[in-house]
């Protein structure tokens, strides 16, 4: 069993690297199929035995094998995290569709969160396709029904998701004249009700609300961000709804 764990770990570890060329191309609008990997600095191509994960960052000391040029951390940790995020999943549902899907949001929570929080911004390629898998597999009766909602629940979980950001960015807009809160973190809200439906909003508003505010409370206190500070939520709703997941039964436990 532990070299199974391995072997996903691994897989997880290869998608992150996949990841991390989507969490740099996509807000460039660079290709991020076909495209080679090339150092950011002098520009020329990295051999694939320099994008090992992990090893390869390891083995040259998180720099450029021509340049010496600094490669991000960033590298690292996002190929750490959705490994890890692939092992969670399969500990908790083994081989099943409902791992498989989990591995498809961790990679798109992983790339979105990381845009985010550096541009401000979630690309459309990203939100869309979530909202169309979320729909999607809620027609599958087979799956984990504590876990996935019906298509019912599924489609007014989407709706509700999208209306209730929305229903924010217009009524701050009117107050104070100004933007708020960006559509892309409708989108995502909404994307998230595709997959958990309905009922899953309420919580994860809470949970993310709650993470983001214990994050900027001692930088206003320290006074390096302002209240009119700009504020990337959509990872606060990206850990909100990881949140969600891991509190699901006692949620369950609680509204029985």
């Amino acid at each position: 069993m532990l070299l199974t764990y391995i072997a996903i770990f691994i897989l997880g570890s290869l998608w992150g690297s996949f990841s991390n060329v989507c969490i740099y191309r996509l807000p460039e609008g660079g290709n991020i199929v076909s495209s080679r990997s090339m150092c950011r600095k002098c520009q020329k191509k990295i051999n694939w035995y320099d994008n090992i994960p992990f090893v390869s960052y390891l083995i040259l000391r998180g720099k450029c094998r021509h340049c010496d040029y600094k490669i991000s951390f960033q590298y690292f940790l996002v190929e750490l995290i959705v490994g890890l995020g692939f092992v969670l999943s399969f500990f908790f549902f083994g081989f099943t569709i409902t791992t498989l899907l989990l591995f498809i949001l961790t990679i798109f929570f992983v790339i979105i969160l990381f845009i985010d929080l550096k541009h401000f911004i979630i690309p459309n390629e990203l939100t869309f396709p979530l909202m169309i898998i979320g729909f999607l597999k809620s027609f599958d009766p087979n799956l984990n029904q504590n876990l996935f909602p019906n298509y019912i629940n599924s489609f007014i979980g989407g709706l509700v998701g999208y209306s209730i950001i929305w229903a924010i960015i217009f009524a701050y807009k009117k107050l104070r004249n100004k933007e708020g809160m960006g559509l892309g973190d409708a989108k995502l809200l909404s994307a998230i009700g595709f997959w958990f439906g309905w009922i899953s909003i309420p919580f994860i508003l809470f949970f993310s609300s709650f993470v983001a505010l214990a994050f900027a409370v001692p930088s206003l206190i320290n006074k390096s961000r302002t209240m009119s500070s700009q504020i990337p939520f959509g990872p606060y709703l990206v850990i909100g709804c990881v949140l969600y997941l891991f509190a699901l039964e006692q949620i369950i436990l609680f509204l029985n």
